[in-house]
Parts: structure tokens; C-alpha cells; sequence
């Protein structure tokens, strides 16, 4: 298991993984994803699909959850710096409604995983960030939920400078406030 470093947080489950890169005059190299590594860091999932977006500075995309697919997610900065958010939507948890945050970027190469029934966000920080992301299971439209990412009851810090308002999808500006709280009434 040499080849990355996993730091857990305060809320079980997720885990920061950082690479180990080799650089030379030319550039770098590193293994994003190799299962014998991540399966040995207890990060046993198979992912059957990637996914990648491209955003502008300001954007906040999230929280988002699917209620009956749920999906484990391996998070990665490619271009870009990001401030990304998971909250601990698992009913029983002694975490449940709390969230971690951390900074992925195209410089500190790190990885965030976020296990099934967390709901997940991030915050574009620079000019321009592309986002890739791993799914254990497909998507399915039908099967999105969602929180405002300004709910009060989950209270995320989101690094947003004074003064500025974060770009939103009709969605996501839509999100009602107390979700979690409705959340635990339902099966997921």
C-alpha cells in the first residue's frame, strides 16, 4: 500500500487519499486508482462509472444525494481548486447531520472518498476547475435528492468571500431549508 497515504476525519467512512507522484524534469506520474491499494486502505468498492465536470470560480454545486441508488464516490480535482463538502446522512449514525470539508486541487493531487448515504457538494475556489468523480453505482435521474447548501441545521462553512453570492442550478437554488431533519422520516 506505498503508493498513497489515506487520513481519516472525525466522521467514519470518509477518507482523504493522497498519492504518491514521481516527478522528473518531464513532469509526473501517479496511480489515481488502483484497486489492490484502495481495497487494502478499506476502500473495497467496485466503480462502474466515471463522471467529470467543468466549472467557473463562484459555482457551487450541491448537496447532493440519490435516495434509492445510493453511491460511493472517489472525488478528484484535475484542473483547479475546489473546497469540497460531504454531510452524514446515515440514519443511527453518532455523525449523522455533520459535514468534513476539505481542499482537492490540481496541485495537492488529494482524493476525497465519500462512502454511500453522504450527501456531497464542492465550491469552485479558482478561475476554473474540472472535477472527476468514480461511482459504484450508475446514475439515475429519477433518483436525485437533495440539501440547500446554506441550511442552517448543517451549518457548512463554505470558503465564500464576503460580499458574493455562489452561481447555483435552478436546483440547487430551490433546495428547502430542514431536508435532513425530513430525511430521517424516510427509507432510504
Amino acid at each position: 500500500m506505498g503508493k498513497i497515504t489515506v487520513e481519516t476525519c472525525h466522521i467514519e467512512g470518509l477518507k482523504v487519499i493522497t498519492p504518491q507522484v514521481f516527478g522528473d524534469p518531464r513532469g509526473y506520474f501517479m496511480e489515481t486508482y488502483q484497486y489492490r491499494d484502495f481495497a487494502a486502505a478499506g476502500i473495497d468498492q467496485i466503480f462502474v462509472q466515471d463522471n467529470q465536470s467543468a466549472s467557473r470560480r463562484g459555482v457551487l454545486r450541491g448537496l447532493h444525494f440519490q435516495i434509492r441508488y445510493p453511491q460511493d464516490k472517489l472525488v478528484r480535482v484535475l484542473r483547479g481548486e475546489v473546497f469540497d463538502v460531504a454531510v452524514d446522512m446515515r440514519k443511527g449514525s453518532p455523525t449523522f447531520g455533520q459535514w468534513f470539508g476539505v481542499v482537492l486541487s490540481e496541485e495537492n493531487k488529494k482524493q476525497f472518498f465519500v462512502p454511500k448515504h453522504f450527501a456531497h457538494g464542492f465550491y469552485v475556489l479558482s478561475e476554473y476547475a474540472e472535477f472527476a468523480y468514480k461511482c459504484s453505482d450508475f446514475y439515475h435521474p429519477d433518483d436525485e435528492g437533495g440539501l440547500a447548501w446554506n441550511d442552517p441545521e448543517i451549518g457548512v462553512r463554505w470558503p465564500i468571500p464576503e460580499g458574493e453570492e455562489p452561481i447555483l442550478s435552478e436546483k440547487d437554488k430551490n433546495r428547502p431549508w430542514g431536508a435532513l431533519t425530513a430525511y430521517m422520516g424516510n427509507e432510504a
